[in-house]
């Protein structure tokens, strides 16, 4: 997928999520989303940090003790953002294609998709996913999980994932079919929040 398109794809989704945050109650802001220890309202600050610079994450990076995970939940949980200014924030980027430091395009991207769906399945609320985009950030996360310092879950070994809906698979091994986005969510680790879509040694993929 070339960049254009990638960006393209970032700039729907974010504007589609504002959108839907606009439409939430206190009480869905508030619910726990599929990410440990996340709120909806979290996960939702930690898209509105898309853009930091260097200059942004010098200081919580110390506070962090230099841990990439740790930085990245502190600055979510307690950023200063109310519910407004985060969905002001999610569509000020439309049209920008500046990242954070030290990631590349495709970053971004699986960003706004794994965690829309962290957003949506806990509050029950259906999110399409677009499948060339979709395609593009499971391999993106697929490729990360073979290095383990930025791994987001442990590499599926002895799997083979198989999507139904398009023309993509990877791994060997027992196979586990299932939509595309639903496969997005097991490469993310997320796999037990979706198994009813899934078939086949399903435990293998999302754990017992």
């Amino acid at each position: 997928m070339d960049s254009d398109t990638i960006w393209r794809h970032i700039d729907a989704e974010r504007s589609s999520l504002a959108d839907l945050l606009d439409g939430l109650t206190e009480t869905q802001w508030s619910t726990p989303s599929l990410c440990p220890g996340w709120t909806v309202r979290d996960v939702a600050a930690h898209l509105a940090m898309a853009q930091s610079r260097v200059g942004d994450v010098v200081g919580p990076m110390l506070r962090s003790g230099f841990s990439m995970d740790r930085m990245i939940r502190q600055s979510a949980v307690t950023s200063p953002l109310g519910h407004d200014e985060i969905t002001r924030t999610l569509r000020g980027f439309v049209g920008s294609r500046r990242r954070a430091p030290f990631v590349q395009e495709t970053e971004p991207l699986l960003d706004i998709l794994v965690h829309g769906q962290d957003i949506c399945l806990p509050l029950g609320l259906d999110r399409p996913m677009p499948l060339d985009a979709a395609r593009v950030a499971a391999d993106r996360m697929v490729t990360l999980n073979r290095r383990p310092v930025v791994r987001l879950r442990p590499s599926l070994r002895g799997v083979r994932l198989e999507a139904t809906d398009t023309d993509w698979s990877t791994g060997t091994g027992t196979t586990v079919r299932g939509p595309m986005r639903a496969l997005v969510m097991v490469v993310a680790g997320r796999g037990r929040a979706v198994t009813r879509e899934l078939s086949g040694d399903v435990s293998a993929a999302v754990g017992a």
